[in-house]
């Protein structure tokens, strides 16, 4: 059994197991779990949901020493994710969320159970610096904030993986 998983087994329900992070809020299809360098988030997308995984990446990547403006963007990508997943599937929508720090910066993986990669969304023609666009801006945003990031088939639908350049606070 992972050190983790063992030391889990033996701490009360609600109890995140990731340091500095308390436990689990009282939200419906909320499951978290730790992972190395972060979390992962089993949830029903809501409202109440969505707050809650926000709430814990700056908590997870401050505690991995990530600069605060890098754990901005990596929120922000979060953000960007989960709605293009209930934008593409519908509220209470099942997602994970994999939030972590990793060598090259910040890995976000959102998967959703949508299996159709030809369904994704297209990248908008308003402008990134308009003052009065709603919406159509999201993927321009991944692109500046995780270029590269690829979408992959999954076990339940799909994936959209992102590397988010980050820099670590001086030791």
């Amino acid at each position: 059994m992972h050190p983790i998983s063992a030391e889990l087994a033996h701490r009360p329900s609600g109890v995140s197991g990731i340091p500095g992070v308390p436990p689990s809020p009282n939200v419906p299809g909320y499951y978290l779990r730790p992972r190395a360098g972060g979390f992962v988030a089993h949830v029903c997308a809501s409202g109440a949901a969505l707050r809650s995984v926000r709430r814990l990446v700056p908590m997870v990547l401050r505690g991995h020493g990530i600069v605060a403006e890098d754990v901005d963007n990596a929120q922000l990508v979060v953000s960007e994710l989960v709605g293009n997943s209930v934008r593409a599937c519908g509220d209470h929508v099942p997602v994970v969320v994999e939030v972590y720090a990793a060598s090259y910066g910040v890995a976000v993986n959102v998967h959703d159970p949508d299996p159709d990669l030809s369904a994704l969304p297209r990248r908008g023609t308003v402008p990134l610096d308009s003052a009065v666009a709603e919406s159509g801006r999201g993927l321009g945003l991944l692109d500046l904030l995780a270029p590269g990031w690829q979408v992959r088939r999954s076990s339940i639908g799909k994936q959209v993986r992102c590397r988010v350049p980050a820099r670590r606070e001086p030791s």
